[in-house]
């Protein structure tokens, strides 16, 4: 079940000054996070694999048959091991320079580090932020799979084309006065 952050469905001044700052700004999540919890962040990949759609992706302006890159990774304290972010990402490669092409699937840095080493000038647009269940999220996070997370996603704009779309989740008891494991 995923709802979209509306004031009809969240509130936002139930979030944390932090968790607002997750969800709405525009910047390299892991310099804020690496900020917020003073720890460097490793990139854990998931998973990462070059397929064709079977559905057209309005939001990236592709149609039935385009490349893409599917990436998920979990954005992970160097120190403390412990899991911050999951985010799934929709890449197109074709869009990419092959430099950068290159060092996405062959490193384990982080995508906005890599637009900073590559000088890639990006334009961030948030186009929904969700409420849902973390099924089978839940083991990376140590919480329930009944228990709440919360999403944004964007699309990152490079030379005025969609170059892809990030998907990025936390469980809704992070980034809180009552959460013991981290800063707030």
């Amino acid at each position: 079940m995923q709802r979209t952050i509306t004031p009809k469905y969240i509130e936002p001044r139930t979030l944390s000054p932090f968790q607002r700052i997750l969800l709405t700004t525009d910047g390299t999540l892991t310099e804020i996070l690496e900020a917020y919890l003073l720890e460097k962040i490793k990139l854990v990949k998931l998973s990462e694999e070059v397929v064709k759609i079977t559905k057209p992706i309005p939001a990236l302006d592709l149609d039935i048959g385009n490349q893409i890159i599917e990436r998920k990774v979990l954005l992970q304290g160097k120190i403390s091991l412990n899991n911050f972010i999951y985010a799934e990402s929709i890449i197109v490669p074709e869009r990419l320079d092959n430099k950068l092409k290159s060092k996405l699937i062959e490193s384990q840095e982080p995508i906005g580090r890599l637009w900073l080493e590559h000088k890639l000038e990006t334009f961030k647009e948030i186009i929904d932020s969700a409420l849902e269940t973390a099924e089978e999220l839940s083991d990376y996070f140590d919480i329930a799979k009944e228990d709440k997370m919360l999403s944004r996603t964007y699309r990152v704009f490079s030379n005025k084309k969609p170059i892809m779309m990030i998907t990025e989740k936390f469980p809704e008891s992070y980034f809180t006065k009552n959460h013991k494991n981290l800063f707030y």
